[in-house]
């Protein structure tokens, strides 16, 4: 492998987290020393601190308590080794997010299992195929199956046993189960504490994205709990529930996709909100245009703004972008965290691009139950993520596409990111897909599926008419469609692009003729 640009040591004045107690291991993998080994002894370390302050709000339904967190966990681990559960055993946990999917998920670890959260819109076929690839043994799908007559605590679980396997959501296929162990999950707290900023008790998280993916599990709950902190859990983005919130619960940490922000912000509600106590506006899962994240600097005068990057293999943070960047550097995903290191796989010598590669302490060992993609994906302790990417002298880390969607126009490589951030700062426009259309001379050309602001119209000549001068022609798209419903997204907030692939109603666009 070609290996170029690790962020680790390029320029030790501008990386901006703390690196106090990262070693490098034999294995040539950095990681935490000190930290908890397991998330049993995470969770008890919060319990300790923390047992009488308040660990989950399920809006409108219940409070608990870290102390009756710890309790009902272990009793739910008690039911399940009841039932006949062994360690390793894997078990499905299908419950909407809320107070008893947090005790399915800590009750099955503390019980030696491994927990499988199974996304909750997957079709009956495609939750088979969960329950099936994994190998599950028992299922969380009822408050019934919480119940336990005795309490339980597993303690024998190493660093690098699994505690869990999350299910990618590929576009494409059958989604593959990515590994995850305790140190996987311990590390990935700690860099979301030293990448954000983090403080231990006091921190009220609103959770609004799933939990049974990584963002919603590993970048909001887990934090909050191993910190001794708050999570106020939305069974859905509800925008009446989320004003609620912010007005009830004392929120202090956000964190979405840039699309949610910007309907938060322009809702007429937002307004009346009282928000100088939000102490930190984190977003990732999508390019973020750098005219959103100024109106979220003015919308949250008081607020760390922060974008991350990450992925189920890389259990969800790999990349933050702090505070003091977010406006200077937009663009980009910023650093990799303290115990991941990233490069660029057979980078282009004029631009510098290829694909980025992740290892660390919170990378996935392989995926479940499948040799053949685990070869492909991890390759000598690295994780090639399929994102097209480059990483400056500085150590900033820019994604330009999706491997799978860049657009080989005529032999030009054109990336979806630049064209869509350009298409997003227009007037109008509320979210955009940048993808290849086929065609018999160039291979292919580049399209754009555009989602106007309601009550505005669009005219796809004059859109591509404004990027003159922004973009270079060549990247203009020549197919656009207008599209009459916000785009197709998946549990994180990605945009399903696979869906308008083979598009047939398109606009086609010649600027020189209108």
């Amino acid at each position: 492998m070609s290996l170029i640009n690790e962020t680790h040591g390029t320029n030790a004045e501008i990386h901006p987290f703390d690196q106090t107690g990262v070693i490098r291991s034999s294995d040539g993998i950095l990681r935490y020393e000190g930290i908890a080994a397991t998330i049993t002894e995470m969770i008890q370390r919060s319990v300790e601190g923390y047992r009488g302050s308040e660990a989950l709000v399920e809006l409108g339904v219940s409070r608990v308590t870290f102390g009756e967190l710890w309790d009902r966990s272990t009793a739910c681990a008690g039911g399940l080794v009841e039932k006949g559960l062994k360690p390793g055993d894997r078990v499905t946990l299908t419950l909407q997010a809320g107070v008893d999917w947090v005790v399915g998920f800590l009750g099955v670890i503390f019980a030696g299992g491994v927990v499988v959260p199974v996304n909750t819109r997957l079709t009956e076929k495609e939750v088979e195929f969960v329950i099936s690839d994994s190998d599950a043994k028992f299922g969380i799908g009822t408050k019934e199956d919480l119940v336990g007559n005795t309490h339980y605590l597993y303690q024998d679980a190493l660093p690098t046993d699994t505690a869990a396997i999350f299910y990618t959501s590929g576009t494409t296929g059958f989604p593959k189960g990515a590994v995850l162990t305790h140190e996987n999950f311990v590390s990935t707290v700690e860099n979301c504490r030293r990448a954000a900023g983090l403080e231990a008790g006091g921190m009220r998280s609103l959770i609004s994205v799933p939990l049974f993916h990584v963002t919603g599990c590993n970048s909001q709950l887990m934090p909050a709990l191993g910190l001794g902190g708050t999570s106020v859990i939305m069974p859905g983005l509800d925008l009446e529930l989320f004003f609620q919130a912010m007005r009830q619960e004392s929120i202090n940490l956000l964190l979405s996709v840039p699309a949610i922000y910007w309907l938060v912000l322009n809702t007429p509600e937002f307004a009346s909100l009282e928000l100088d106590g939000v102490g930190w506006v984190l977003y990732g899962g999508a390019p973020t245009p750098p005219s959103l994240v100024q109106a979220m600097r003015e919308a949250f005068p008081n607020a760390k703004l922060g974008n991350g990057f990450g992925l189920t293999e890389s259990s969800a943070l790999a990349t933050f972008l702090p505070d003091r960047y977010a406006t200077l550097r937009p663009e980009t995903v910023g650093f990799a965290v303290p115990v991941i290191d990233a490069a660029i796989f057979e980078p282009d010598p004029e631009s510098s691009i290829g694909e980025l590669m992740l290892r660390g302490q919170s990378v996935s060992p392989s995926y479940w139950n499948n040799p053949s993609a685990s070869q492909r994906t991890f390759v000598d302790g690295w994780c090639m993520t399929g994102d097209m990417a480059r990483i400056d002298p500085e150590g900033f880390v820019t994604i330009v596409d999706r491997k799978k969607d860049m657009v080989n126009r005529g032999g030009e490589n054109v990336y979806s990111v630049e064209v869509e951030n350009a298409i997003s700062a227009l007037p109008g426009v509320f979210e955009v897909a940048v993808v290849p259309v086929p065609d018999e001379v160039m291979g292919e050309k580049v399209g754009a599926v555009i989602f106007a602001i309601p009550g505005v119209e669009l005219d796809p000549y004059q859109v591509a008419k404004s990027l003159k001068g922004i973009i270079a022609d060549y990247k203009i798209p020549e197919y656009i469609c207008i599209s009459k419903e916000p785009l197709p997204r998946n549990p994180g907030g990605k945009i399903l692009k696979a869906k308008f692939k083979g598009k047939s109603d398109w606009t086609k666009v010649r600027l020189n003729s209108k």
